[in-house]
């Protein structure tokens, strides 16, 4: 399984939406249950946030590589736990 990492903020409405979201993937889908998402509160940690291109909370990265930057949908999170466990 690959790490993946969720770039947020505490505040942002969109990082709030996309942990409903994987919860609700989470409960329809039994073999996501076991992605584990590395939350990094860019706040908290700007110099490893730094470290990554993105502009927009919440961007997803699995591995070296950014799967979803900005709003979150149900399909765009899906994507990043497939892209998980591939």
């Amino acid at each position: 399984m690959k790490e993946v990492m969720m770039f947020m903020q505490p505040a942002c409405p969109h990082c709030k939406k996309a942990l409903s979201l994987m919860e609700e993937i989470r409960l329809g889908e039994p073999r996501y249950k076991d992605v584990a998402v590395k939350q990094i509160d860019e706040t908290k940690d700007p110099d490893f946030a730094g470290k990554f291109d993105y502009y927009y909370v919440p961007t997803f990265f699995v591995g070296d590589e950014k799967l979803h930057e900005g709003v979150p949908s149900k399909e765009a999170v899906e994507k990043v736990f497939a892209a998980a466990l591939a």
